[in-house]
């Protein structure tokens, strides 16, 4: 009899903590950054977590950095994901010359770029409601919304925003 006890006991906590790793992943999904794009913010191999809902409570913010499903494809034909840092929200206008970057006709002020520089050229953009304008701290060598292939990004195609580095370990933090 205590043998079938301890079992249902066992059970039972087994059962919890499965429930508790489900109801997790809801929220939360880990990622590992694979390219140079977001540098000096974030390098390659960074092991980060993503609140998965944090656009189903809440708008994005300017500065914030998410991972977004895209249009183009790896070389084994599976989905390329993105992770760049919000620029322009939806209703905004976006100018990009002689290297800066203009919000409604404001230069915005961008201390996080491996730079100081944008590259390219957009005159006057107009972010449709519903998206975002998306650019990688490395602006040099960042696929993101100059590119044609990449444009605009449709909220719903936001996996999450990254909120927290986890390695490398002397690298802990939250991302900002």
């Amino acid at each position: 009899m205590g043998e079938i006890l301890e079992m249902k006991g066992l059970l039972k906590e087994i059962l919890i903590a499965v429930v508790i790793a489900f109801v997790i992943m809801q929220f939360i999904k880990p990622t590992i950054v694979k390219e140079a794009s977001m540098q000096p913010t974030l390098y390659e191999n960074n092991y980060i977590l993503l609140n998965k809902q944090a656009y189903h409570f809440g708008e994005p913010n300017r500065g914030d950095i998410i991972v977004f499903h895209t249009g183009l494809k790896l070389e084994n034909g599976k989905e390329k994901m993105l992770i760049k840092r919000v620029i322009g929200l939806p209703g905004e206008t976006i100018k990009i010359a002689e290297g800066k970057v203009y919000i409604d006709d404001k230069e915005l002020t961008e201390d996080y770029t491996k730079d100081g520089y944008t590259d390219g050229y957009i005159d006057n953009l107009k972010i449709p409601e519903g998206e975002l304008f998306v650019m990688g701290d490395n602006r040099l060598v960042s696929i993101d919304s100059r590119i044609e292939d990449v444009g605009c990004v449709k909220i719903d195609q936001v996996l999450g925003k990254a909120f927290v580095r986890l390695y490398p370990f002397n690298e802990i933090c939250l991302i900002k």
